[in-house]
């Protein structure tokens, strides 16, 4: 079983935060519940807990997307197996395509970030995903909360 939920979590990061289209949603399919809850800091505020579902998953990996080409994550340490979590620190490393409000970065800025998850496995899918990313190292490349 952990060796199971190791390779479905470097599915999670390898593959579903590269993949595009009809892949990217058969993979989040494959992947999370159906009740699937994402915890994670938001910028409006909201509670994080009303992002729920597949389709909540795939439409946060479109949004980030949308803002990033030459996509890679490495997973640095883990995959980590306790019962039915699985932790792992990744790095991101991507070129800025330009539409993050108050960027002044250029279209073409190289990034990279860390950060670390935890998910717990319901079954063969994931159920609930923590993420704590250096988003302030992320905003500071992207020149956001300059001058």
């Amino acid at each position: 079983m952990t060796d199971d939920v190791k390779a479905r979590y470097r599915r999670y990061l390898e593959q579903a935060w590269t993949a595009d289209g009809d892949r990217l949603d058969a993979l989040v399919a494959e992947l999370v519940t159906a009740d699937f809850v994402i915890h994670q800091t938001r910028t409006d505020g909201a509670p994080s807990e009303r992002i729920r579902g597949p389709a909540a998953l795939t439409r946060l990996i479109r949004e980030s997307r949308l803002l990033f080409r030459e996509v890679s994550s490495v997973i640095e340490v883990g995959p980590i197996v306790e019962g039915d979590l699985v932790a792992a620190h990744w790095r991101f490393h991507g070129t800025y395509v330009g539409g993050m409000p108050g960027a002044t970065a250029k279209p073409g800025t190289k990034v990279q970030f860390a950060g670390i998850d935890m998910l717990r496995s319901s079954g063969d899918r994931f159920a609930e995903y923590w993420v704590v990313s250096e988003a302030m190292r992320l905003m500071a490349q992207l020149g956001i909360g300059k001058g």
